[in-house]
């Protein structure tokens, strides 16, 4: 791995590709086109890769408050991981998406959530690994038995009551991580309503990376991050609780502990 415990660079993979003790996730995913991951995955995907579905795996169905990604039933999770080889404490899953992390990360969020550290995203992408030439495949693993046993580490996580009790605190800060013009309401292309959360600040997630998708020097992270490291919590949101993993993430690699999810995010503000 590097030096940013949670980041592995394609030819530390392609390395570790027979590794037993090594998960690999193909998280690929269009909002647009919620088809479209399976179907890229399943034409070709790096060896060995399990797919997980935003959708169907890391989420539960809409209702009407939440917003558009509630967090997966951990029950539901824990089989399926246990499904494709991941035990508990033990297994490191390299995560990866062709979409600057923003569906990678969800994983690498909730496995840390559930208590599980070793995860990683692959620096790059998938595009990343096909451009360095290394091998891909059409061909689905076989199911692995492992035991994956959750323990959820709540304090990762907040809800639209303790947003609304916190958000003012002068030693809290809300992040929103949406693209500038979102924030600002002047475009909304997906949620009923424009603007952003009172108070919060900007922070898009597309910043965390550059136009190719590898990581930022771990420098830029820091610095990005300068003016807030001296807070008690950093809450962070997005859209749906998705982006916003991109941007805690980021916080993680800049050395700075104290980012949660808002995991109902704007969607879920809007929806009362």
């Amino acid at each position: 791995m590097t030096n940013d415990k949670f980041v592995v660079s394609p030819t530390w993979l392609f390395e570790h590709l027979d590794d037993p003790q090594v998960v690999i996730v193909d998280c690929r995913f269009s909002l647009a086109d919620p088809q479209l991951g399976q179907k890229q995955y399943q034409a070709s995907h790096i060896k060995g890769a399990y797919y997980l579905d935003l959708n169907q795996d890391l989420s539960s169905p809409v209702r009407e408050h939440g917003g558009r990604h509630p967090l997966p039933d951990i029950t539901n999770l824990a089989n399926k991981l246990s499904a494709i080889g991941v035990h508990s404490q033990k297994t490191l899953v390299v995560a990866y998406d062709d979409s600057r992390f923003a569906f990678a990360s969800r994983l690498w969020w909730l496995l840390r959530y559930l208590g599980h550290e070793q995860v990683a995203v692959l620096d790059g992408g998938f595009a990343g690994w096909q451009k360095a030439d290394y091998p891909v495949t059409n061909l689905i693993p076989q199911p692995r038995i492992a035991t994956f046993i959750p323990q959820t580490q709540t304090e990762l996580l907040v809800d639209i009551t303790v947003v609304k009790s916190r958000k003012d605190n002068l030693d809290v800060v809300l992040v929103d991580s949406r693209e500038g013009d979102r924030y600002r309401g002047e475009r909304e292309p997906i949620d009923k309503i424009a603007g952003h959360i009172p108070g919060a600040v900007n922070f898009p997630w597309q910043e965390v990376t550059d136009s190719s998708g590898f990581l930022l020097p771990q420098s830029e992270q820091s610095q990005r991050w300068q003016k807030l490291a001296t807070a008690k919590e950093i809450l962070v949101y997005c859209g749906s609780g998705v982006t916003a993993c991109v941007n805690l993430l980021s916080l993680e690699l800049a050395g700075i502990p104290t980012g949660k999810l808002y995991a109902g995010s704007w969607s879920d503000w809007i929806s009362y």
